[in-house]
């Protein structure tokens, strides 16, 4: 076992929580009275608790916790209500592990790693404003793959800029569509929450005279946009300041800055400048290795990578190498040059047409993007490349090379993004990607619908990176440890899955966004189990082409009334779900007001499977944008997998 590191999760409580409901109390007391008998292991789980506590368990015999086996609990002991409200009210009494022990030793292509999508972005991808504040809010949130698209500055008059911009408004009005209009408000539900803006429609629709430096010569610093949108801007200065002061206040687990270039040489100088002046210390730099071995994200601690579109660097010409570079056109000229030297003489003429500049791409050490050619092509098999997706082009691959883009991607970095028809911040389905074995599936965080929740689900308590399950890792740096080449669907066991969850009372619902009056909320909880499609495995086309949606199996509950609801511990239950893989599964709560119309989100919560606990559990709640919240649905979950 190599080191490890842990770090709390983000949790939706307060550190002091408030008193349990009456109804919640109800149910507590009945398994302090064995009239809900706790599962033995959770009993087991109750006595360790207690026993290095303040009070414990008392037992009716004296010293019955000491004659105990470990792995027994005598029938005869009594439980404390005491006890049993301390221990529900600590961190064992929740649903899910909340803090997750990772195992920091194997290559950085061995990880799932929480990733954001045009994160500049503050709403939807048209025209929707981008601020530094984004960047702050992804990365506090455990987010660490950050992307900045970077456009040259400005030098010309605010008169001129101003022009041309009203210009490209005017052409922009017409198309808008009303479902993209501030003012159009929509149903509230998991999958068109975002964050609230104040600005007017005139605002959104203005665009920004272009940024300039301040410094003493005016000099024009590149920009941070979405290209060919009506989106405002922000200094590409300010971003990398942003980054530098909350990148490593979550985690000191690296971090991944996914760089979109489309500015100019000098431009790009300045970036350069900027990141290393901005970056100084934190930087993995080109000294830091030769780029034909992957470290360890215990080895980037406190790091900041690029990733950038790789150049090769160019020869550094001496009197002997341009003699010999003379002699080698001359055997050209005569049919006899060595493929060798034709492929020099290739890397110098893509270099020249390349629009990055070598200094930049000098800075992605670890994290060289190449173009997406073919999984065979030569690129495929360099130890740091990394191909970037987009779900629609990912389709494709799956489709054509499904066992090999799984193999692929044991020892190599992929990302995939969401396709740009998602002008709404809409998101895939990740989980779909992650099976996949692709570590870097960007997602839209501008929006909180089922793929943000499955996000949730998979990097709760992580610090961001998220060690894949065993048979999905690739080499370690031991070059005789046995690597497999099986498919998605033969690298690891494929389980038949039951499970009930028995739904109790709830506490302190947070309220759909907008709503005031807890006297008219009428909360049911919807069940969602996500899992794998026989056809992921297969390479057949995937119903909905990776789209997020909800579960391949739900049920709800019947509607009880109030933010302290009693449920009245009504079952639902998924009986003989075949070919799941627990690590890579997903159970997802919703809290929905029942009303006419559509069903206003009100909170959430998902939880991967394999950290589902059994037992009597609080699931703790986000609201319907992800906020923590003091919400707690009392659960009763049993599941075996054979």
């Amino acid at each position: 076992m190599g080191p490890s590191y842990k770090l709390p999760h983000r949790m939706a409580t307060t550190a002091s929580p408030p008193p349990f409901s009456p109804h919640i109390l109800t149910y507590l007391e009945a398994i302090a009275s064995k009239n809900l008998a706790l599962p033995p292991e959770q009993l087991q789980e109750l006595r360790a608790y207690t026993s290095t506590g303040p009070s414990h368990v008392v037992p009716e015999t004296p010293n019955a916790a000491l004659q105990a086996p470990d792995n027994e609990t005598p029938p005869s002991w009594s439980i404390d209500i005491k006890n049993l409200l301390s221990y529900m009210k600590s961190p064992e009494g929740n649903a899910a592990i909340t803090s997750v022990e990772q195992d920091l030793s194997y290559p950085i292509s061995n990880y799932f790693i929480n990733s954001s999508h045009n994160t500049y972005l503050t709403g939807n991808q048209l025209y929707s404003e981008s601020s530094t504040d984004a960047y702050t809010n992804v990365l506090l949130r455990g987010c660490r793959c950050i992307e900045i698209d970077v456009w040259d500055g400005d030098a010309k008059s605010s008169s001129d800029s101003g022009e041309r911009w009203e210009e490209n408004k005017r052409k922009f009005r017409p198309h808008m569509h009303r479902s993209l209009s501030p003012r159009h408000v929509k149903g509230s539900s998991d999958k068109d929450h975002s964050p609230a803006h104040g600005s007017t429609t005139e605002e959104s629709l203005s665009l920004p005279t272009p940024w300039q430096s301040a410094s003493t010569v005016a000099r024009a610093e590149p920009r941070v946009l979405h290209g060919y949108t009506l989106t405002k801007e922000v200094s590409f200065r300010s971003v990398c300041m942003a980054v530098r002061d909350a990148a490593f206040v979550h985690s000191d687990l690296p971090i991944i800055v996914s760089l979109e270039v489309h500015a100019g040489k000098d431009q790009q100088e300045i970036m350069v400048e900027i990141m290393e002046q901005i970056w100084k210390g934190l930087l993995v730099k080109p000294s830091s290795g030769d780029g034909q071995t992957l470290p360890s994200p215990g080895e980037l601690l406190k790091k900041i990578l690029i990733k950038v579109k790789y150049v090769a660097p160019e020869r550094v010409k001496t009197p002997a190498t341009d003699m010999k570079a003379r002699m080698q056109r001359k055997k050209s000229d005569s049919s006899s040059s060595s493929d060798s030297d034709n492929q020099g003489s290739e890397d110098v003429k893509k270099n020249k047409k390349s629009s990055i500049i070598e200094p930049l791409s000098a800075l992605g050490v670890y994290t060289r993007s190449y173009h997406f050619k073919d999984l065979s092509a030569p690129e495929a098999t360099v130890p740091c490349h990394v191909f970037s997706l987009s779900e629609k082009k990912f389709m494709t691959v799956h489709e054509s090379h499904g066992p090999t883009l799984f193999s692929h991607n044991r020892n190599y970095l992929m990302r995939a993004f969401p396709a740009g028809t998602r002008v709404t911040s809409s998101n895939l389905d990740p989980a779909v990607f992650w099976r996949k074995g692709v570590q870097i599936v960007a997602l839209n965080w501008q929006k909180y619908d089922a793929g943000m929740m499955l996000n949730e689900g998979m990097f709760a308590g992580s610090a961001g990176w998220v060690l894949k399950p065993k048979e999905y890792r690739g080499q370690r740096r031991n070059p005789n440890s046995d690597v497999s080449d099986d498919s998605q669907g033969d690298a690891i066991a494929h389980k038949t899955l039951s499970l009930s969850i028995g739904i109790l009372a709830g506490q302190n619902l947070p309220l759909p966004i907008g709503d005031h009056k807890p006297h008219g909320f009428s909360p049911y909880v919807k069940c969602e189990l996500h899992v794998e499609k026989p056809e992921e495995r297969t390479g057949a086309a995937i119903e909905g082409g990776g789209k997020s949606k909800d579960g391949e199996f739900k049920q709800k509950s019947k509607t009880s009334r109030g933010v302290d609801p009693d449920f009245g511990g009504e079952t639902v239950t998924f009986s003989n779900v075949p070919g799941v893989v627990e690590e890579m599964s997903f159970v997802r709560f919703k809290i929905r007001d029942d009303e006419i119309g559509t069903d206003d989100l009100a909170a959430w919560a998902c939880i991967r499977l394999d950290r589902l606990k059994a037992g009597f559990r609080f699931v703790r709640l986000l609201n319907a944008v992800g906020d923590a919240s003091q919400g707690l649905l009392l659960v009763k979950v049993e599941k075996s997998l054979v």
